[in-house]
């Protein structure tokens, strides 16, 4: 009696087991087609905001080359672009700059200002090493990361913070990407705006909304287009870009052995290459509409340099001129009478300045040689009886540092921080009155704008119209060295940061007099 109870209870469970599966499967077949098509809907509303990370090299797509709106096919016709692949640090970012300005010169090339990307949100990797991220996929970074400043409306161009007034436009023509992007691209960049100027040129958009153009277009990632873009595929890793020096195609002077290279699995081989020759006249890509680069960063090493060995051109006094005027190219006018209205104003006792980088990267494991440096330079002005020379006998230091002051305890900062009697010490932070007035003032500049290519027809576009406004910038950094640059009593840097580099070129610029 018990089997056919228990058969029973199976049969009955069964079937309402599988009658729930079936609703199940209905309900969930529903929800997922409902959320297909809202998202489809959102999608081509919001396709901006929705850029994807990756897309296929293998996908096979037409590429129409050209500006995408009519204000850009009147006015950038007959342009020819060059454009890169920034990364790194601010100091790496204005190294890459100066190649640029370089290489657009010198192909005759209008540039591309790109904006300041947040600090080592792109990396490159390792030239001697020979492990780098390859230019395309370094350029599909930089897009992607260009894109998130434009989305969280932290936009600000290399333009806007260093003064290109000296190479622009007597030298060469520059492009800010935002008008590029407008004009060419017809994206929306009225979130990266503070001015009318922006605004009139943002509101100049493509109706087809095709966000992907020039992402695709820029990377390279499905190859050259002929007659529109040439992707330089060639990095450091075996190429040395030169200018008439007569040795085309010569084996550089650095190379792995067969040792390190048999180890890393790798085979390649540096040869130096004249730029003009390689996309010059009668090049493959002297008739494309844009050429871009990877990475433009280079330094000396091992009796070589890493990717570029431009630095004379004895036979082309343009280029001659053009690289001694960007040995210093100076912070934009607003940031350099901030960092002196602050040393003026705020400190107004002759000072000394250290720049202490603690936290990032090798940096944070040399804290003892950092504060060595700082600790000796304040007994030698003791011993000297040098330094004090402002109220109260005091030495005035203005402190440079990543290190927050909630985290000094324990350190040599918080020695001479707590010594009143021998030391007073100043900082800035981004929220001081003096920061915040300096960036609303640079910003209103529009130097970005008015320091390069500008539409024909400018006059006629509305610059009453009304923008979302993008955030006021980080300017902490460029000021801050500025302040540096005007301390009269001496400067301590960090061993090895290019911060402290840049800063000692300004001191010796006098920056702080200009």
């Amino acid at each position: 009696m018990a089997w056919p109870l228990n058969r029973s209870r199976w049969r009955k469970k069964s079937t309402e087991s599988k009658r729930y599966f079936i609703f199940l499967s209905l309900t969930l077949t529903f929800l997922l087609i409902s959320l297909f098509l809202f998202f489809s809907s959102f999608a081509s509303s919001f396709q901006f905001f929705l850029i994807p990370k990756t897309l296929s090299r293998s996908h096979s797509t037409t590429i129409q080359c050209g500006p995408q709106t009519l204000t850009g096919a009147k006015s950038l016709a007959r342009e020819r672009f060059i454009w890169y692949a920034p990364h790194s640090g601010f100091s790496n970012q204005l190294s890459e700059l100066k190649n640029a300005i370089i290489f657009a010169a010198i192909l005759n090339r209008t540039l591309i200002v790109p904006p300041v990307l947040d600090h080592h949100a792109v990396a490159l990797g390792s030239c001697p090493k020979f492990r780098v991220t390859s230019p395309s996929d370094l350029r599909n970074a930089v897009w992607d990361h260009v894109m998130d400043l434009v989305r969280d409306r932290r936009y600000i161009s290399m333009a806007d913070i260093v003064d290109l007034s000296s190479v622009s436009p007597r030298a060469l023509k520059i492009i800010d990407f935002r008008i590029f992007a407008s004009l060419w691209c017809g994206l929306n960049m009225d979130g990266t705006c503070h001015g009318n100027l922006c605004c009139a040129i943002s509101s100049v958009v493509s109706t087809s909304k095709n966000f992907n153009y020039c992402r695709s277009l820029l990377s390279g990632l499905y190859g050259n287009v002929k007659q529109c873009l040439h992707a330089v595929e060639e990095d450091c890793r075996t190429t040395v870009w030169t200018y008439q020096q007569g040795n085309d195609g010569t084996l550089d002077s650095f190379q792995h052995d067969e040792q390190f290279q048999k180890r890393k699995k790798i085979s390649f081989v540096r040869k130096r290459r004249d730029l003009y020759k390689a996309f010059g006249p009668g090049s493959e890509a002297e008739m494309a509409k844009i050429l871009s680069f990877g990475s433009l960063f280079t330094s000396p090493y091992k009796g070589s340099e890493l990717y570029i060995d431009i630095h004379e051109a004895p036979t082309d006094s343009r280029i001659q001129s053009l690289l001694e005027d960007i040995e210093f190219l100076p912070f934009s006018p607003e940031l350099i009478a901030a960092g002196k209205e602050i040393a003026q104003n705020k400190i107004k006792e002759p000072f000394l300045c250290a720049q202490l980088r603690l936290l990032d990267g090798q940096f944070k494991n040399h804290w003892k040689t950092t504060f060595s440096a700082l600790r000796e330079k304040l007994q030698s002005l003791h011993s000297n009886n040098e330094g004090n020379n402002g109220s109260n006998g005091l030495i005035h230091i203005f402190i440079m540092t990543d290190l927050p002051t909630s985290n000094w305890t324990g350190t040599y900062l918080e020695d001479i921080a707590s010594n009143t009697k021998s030391y007073k010490l100043y900082t800035l932070t981004e929220n001081d009155e003096w920061v915040v007035q300096a960036a609303k003032r640079l910003v209103a500049a529009e130097h970005g704008f008015n320091s390069g290519f500008l539409p024909r027809n400018i006059n006629t576009m509305n610059k009453n119209g009304v923008c979302s406004p993008a955030l006021l910038p980080d300017i902490l950094l460029y000021i801050e060295e500025i302040v540096c640059s005007c301390a009269s009593v001496g400067f301590v840097g960090t061993a090895g940061s290019t911060i402290a580099e840049s800063i000692l070129m300004m001191r010796k610029s006098n920056i702080c007099k200009l």
